[in-house]
């Protein structure tokens, strides 16, 4: 690269770095919201809009109804936000709250009155007329049809003019199908249950021969009419003629929702502050800052030039992840932060594995002009591999996972996608720069020592033996624990639900005020770990614990009294049940079953060897299972962040142990006749040490500012992920070879199948 051209290139890097810094700080215009005040919050650390519904009638709801319900409203609010949660509130009630919103009034327009729909024939029996046809024609002249009821729904249910109700359609979705003309339509698809689909032939049926439409009826006004072309007896049906896809989803979700077993009426609605605080979000950049400092100057200590090159595209990765962050419009969660965090790791590892091969070739005497381009060439197939292998467990996740593990999925696709750019794109045009202008010696990129192979698989036996160890003493903990207390793990409100207290003082408080003041007394009397929210415009705080009984609750009534001047009447409990539901829960154990199946079969298609996926897949499964045996014996709480923390661990893991085996398979292919499969191994792991130590380490310092500046909840986040982060790179260097070369010699390839 000429000197003028390497000019440029640093001069266009520094241009596009503040150009969008300054958008993300002060919008386009300099005037606005940058980006990244702008990007969407989770409840967790913004808070948003909490409504409460209460069951219409007199009786105590079933508890298979009511779990139906909120599993379909969970799927409804999931429109508004992927990280929205609703959880059941004592024995009738139903609370949803979605993050990143502040009006609740316009939430409760759109979202509807759940309750019955209908599906009401033109005329009854007797030839009675049930609802009438207006005609309208709008200022520009569109001519519109209003549809109204003449009977009362009484009466249409007395003779039988409802034909089906909500809970007879199984499903509704917006579509797009090809019509006859070949044309796109947009429509509404039903799908009715097998009970609705009897129902749905004798209306339609009946429809058909009269010539007549079939109103869908829902909360005081009909959702569609559409007119009956011929009988159907499949239980599948489509509503054409909607004008946008928007108003066929929209119609789609009103049919949803008027599926919902139990009729709800709104009791309340509010908006509540972030469960974590402001205080959580500065600490939180505040530790990014620092962590983000000192893994600058680690790289720029340990691999000079090539360190700067590095550091530049670090940055430019950063403010590339916070605009993309608002343009996607993805919700932001202590779980997204995960994400980006495992991102900001496999970053930091792909430059890392580069500037090794570059030292590697100047070590072997090739010019650092070649050494540049063969180095970033031997890179690119473990990049690729690891990236992708983790991209893959990501779009599964994304596709097949609960709200919250999308919001993790988003993040870590999103930063995946942009390490790989910088490091392949970003860093290799800022390094050619470097080069062009003036840095061609070698001293500036370092040259690779000689390093005798550690005989790390004679040692396989020890490793084998101390990680069966741990683990088994993690199940022994964990079935002690259950024997004692019920619960194999400390599991927080978020997977058993717990009690809801709601105190109103008699002046206003922070989060903060709340988290030193008053959160010591509450946990004293619960004994248990307490989450806290503020309400907008309120005096209000409520405080979510453990289950408490009616002397607990009487203690806490008493301690308020005493301690802080609340009477009693000012203080309401209520039973909540978990936000993380059964449903969520299998749904997320599918989706990482289904994306460990996919990422083994990439590796076997990539490697041409099982070996490899299942070597990788047990090494993940082994770090896992040891972060789970720390989560028994320290007795960190198991919150919804617990999700997040083990993806983050498999992505971590699954894709340093990828680095590895690329260097087995390099190595294999130029093997010599007087070396083994063991010097390959250990050869492979010796090369590689540098690079997983490294690469370790500057993640860990990451997640490590963000344990010793964070609240506790991000704390309780971030010491099991460092545990994580500390067992990915022992399973790499320890493990994951030595499990390959054992299943190579157990289970021999055929000679067609080697490599």
């Amino acid at each position: 690269m000429k000197k003028s051209r390497a000019i440029l290139v640093l001069v266009i890097m520094l241009i596009a770095f503040v150009g969008i810094g300054f958008i993300d700080l002060w919008g386009i215009d300099g005037k606005g919201k940058g980006s990244a005040s702008d990007i969407n919050l989770g409840l967790d650390l913004a808070g948003g809009v909490s409504i409460t519904y209460q069951v219409v009638g007199e009786e105590e709801p079933d508890a298979t109804d009511m779990s139906d319900t909120i599993a379909k409203l969970q799927k409804r609010v999931e429109k508004y936000s992927t990280e929205a949660i609703v959880y059941q509130e004592g024995a009738d009630r139903i609370n949803i709250e979605i993050p990143g919103v502040s009006d609740a009034t316009q939430i409760l327009q759109e979202l509807g009155r759940p309750g019955t729909l209908y599906f009401i024939a033109e005329t009854s029996a007797a030839g009675l007329k049930n609802y009438s046809r207006k005609t309208v024609t709008d200022e520009n002249g569109a001519v519109s049809y209003q549809y109204t009821l003449d009977r009362t729904l009484e009466e249409l249910e007395a003779d039988g003019s409802i034909r089906l109700v909500g809970t007879d359609v199984a499903d509704a979705k917006a579509e797009s199908m090809t019509n006859k003309m070949g044309n796109q339509d947009i429509v509404v698809s039903l799908l009715m249950t097998e009970e609705g689909k009897a129902k749905f032939a004798t209306a339609t049926t009946e429809a058909y021969t009269k010539g007549e439409t079939l109103g869908i009826y829902y909360d005081g006004q009909f959702v569609s009419v559409p007119g009956v072309n011929e009988p159907i007896t499949q239980g599948t049906a489509v509503i054409q003629g909607q004008a946008s896809f928007e108003e066929a989803e929209k119609i789609a979700s009103t049919i949803r929702i008027g599926g919902l077993k139990l009729e709800l009426e709104e009791l309340h609605s509010k908006v509540v502050g972030a469960q974590l605080g402001v205080e959580a979000i500065s600490t939180s950049l505040k530790a990014g800052l620092i962590g983000f400092i000192i893994v600058a100057i680690f790289m720029i200590a340990v691999y000079f030039i090539s360190g700067v090159a590095s550091v530049i595209a670090l940055a430019l990765y950063v403010v590339l992840v916070v605009l993309l962050l608002n343009g996607f419009a993805i919700t932001l969660t202590l779980s997204g932060i995960a994400g980006i965090i495992l991102s900001i790791g496999m970053a930091v590892d792909a430059n890392v594995i580069i500037f090794a091969r570059i030292r590697e070739e100047i070590a072997a005497g090739i010019s650092v002009r070649t050494s540049l381009k063969t180095g970033f060439d031997k890179a690119l197939s473990a990049i690729i591999d690891g990236n992708i292998t983790t991209l893959i467990a990501a779009a599964v996740l994304w596709f097949l996972g609960p709200g919250t593990v999308k919001g993790f999925a988003q993040t870590l696709a999103l930063g995946i996608g942009l390490s790989m750019f910088t490091a392949l794109v970003v860093t290799k045009l800022v390094l050619y720069a470097f080069y062009g202008i003036g840095f061609k010696d070698e001293k500036w990129y370092g040259v690779a020592k000689a390093r005798k192979s550690i005989d790390f698989l004679g040692k396989r036996k020890w490793f084998f033996s101390v990680s069966t160890a741990i683990v088994i003493v993690g199940f022994i903990v964990m079935g002690v624990y259950k024997a004692n207390t019920g619960d194999a793990l400390n599991f927080s409100l978020d997977f058993k639900g717990g009690t809801a207290t709601a105190v109103t003082f008699d002046k206003p408080m922070t989060l903060e005020e709340v988290t030193s003041d008053v959160v010591p007394f509450v946990e004293d009397v619960t004994g248990s770990a307490v989450q806290i929210q503020t309400v907008q415009n309120s005096n209000e705080i409520i405080f979510k614990s453990s289950s408490l009984n009616v002397e607990q609750r009487e203690a806490l009534d008493q301690m308020f009294l005493e301690k802080f001047n609340v009477p009693k009447s000012m203080i309401t409990s209520e039973t909540i049940s978990s936000t993380i539901s059964d449903e969520m829960k299998s749904d997320t154990l599918i989706a990482v079953t289904v994306s460990i199946i996919c990422m083994l079969l990439y590796i076997r298609i990539r490697f041409s060897d099982i070996r490899f996926g299942i070597s990788s897949v047990v090494a993940l499964l082994h770090d896992v299972l040891i972060v789970l045996a720390f989560y028994a014996v320290a007795r960190v709480s198991v919150s919804n962040t617990f999700i997040a923390c083990m993806l983050t661990i498999v992505g971590y893991s699954i894709n340093a142990t990828i680095v590895v085996f690329d260097r087995v398979r390099e190595n294999m292919a130029e093997m010599t006749r007087k070396e083994t499969l063991k010097d390959v191994v250990n050869k492979s792991v010796t090369q590689t040490l540098s690079r997983s130590i490294f690469t370790s380490l500057t993640t860990f310092i990451m997640v490590a500012a963000l344990y010793v500046l964070g609240v506790t909840s991000i704390r309780e986040f971030a010491l099991p992920l460092m545990v994580g982060i500390l067992c990915g790179t022992y399973s790499s260097i320890c493990i994951a070879g030595g499990l390959w070369h054992v299943l190579r010699e157990k289970f021999p390839p055929r000679p067609e199948e080697d490599i």
